[in-house]
């Protein structure tokens, strides 16, 4: 499902218009990634926790010439999923 899709599936659950349930999805994503960008962990009860974790440098190997690189550090998005999350996907 992509994004217009879900909003045509949040206005009909929802019984809103498509322009308020695009600016519901555009607030939540706007503000889960300013709150991640901040460093702040986002916990949402049943569905899950987003947070940012910390990816320490490496050296890899570029697969088209073999050759070792350096792979900088860097912060990356985790999600981690709840349990009514969990559940509604196993049913």
């Amino acid at each position: 499902m992509n994004k217009s899709e879900f909003v045509n599936y949040i206005a009909a659950k929802n019984n809103c218009t498509k322009v308020e349930a695009e600016k519901v999805i555009d607030m939540f994503t706007t503000s889960i990634i300013d709150a991640l960008g901040e460093g702040e962990e986002v916990a949402l009860i049943g569905f899950g926790n987003f947070s940012v974790s910390k990816i320490s440098a490496r050296t890899g190997r570029n697969p088209a010439t073999g050759k070792e690189m350096d792979i900088a550090a860097r912060n990356q998005a985790r999600f981690k999923v709840g349990s009514k999350l969990k559940a509604a996907c196993n049913k």
